[in-house]
């Protein structure tokens, strides 16, 4: 294995753990509001989480299927979208904190 392939498989790993991490918080999330007979306002609030959440999973997944020679480009770009992962898992964190 490469240099190359060994980073791009190290960011692959990132990819899904901080999916897995959004998909731990977004069910804490939805299991509270559920507990709570959430609104509507909530209910969006909880959908528009769900898709960004589709949005990053589409992410991983391109990601996964491109090829070692197309990653220079991605790894330049890689860290506008880590911040749109950890935003979107603060904001899932927040709303569970409302919700407890």
């Amino acid at each position: 294995m490469t240099a190359t392939e060994r980073l791009v498989s190290e960011h692959i790993r990132e990819y899904e753990s901080r999916l897995k991490h959004i998909d731990e918080l977004y069910t804490r999330a939805q299991q509270a509001s559920e507990k709570l007979d959430a609104d509507d306002e909530l209910k969006l609030e909880l959908a528009q989480y769900a898709q960004q959440r589709a949005e990053l999973a589409n992410q991983t997944q391109r990601v996964k299927t491109m090829p070692v020679k197309n990653w220079r480009e991605e790894l330049v770009q890689s860290s506008g979208p880590m911040a749109v992962w950890d935003i979107l898992a603060q904001k899932l964190e927040d709303l569970t904190e409302r919700l407890d």
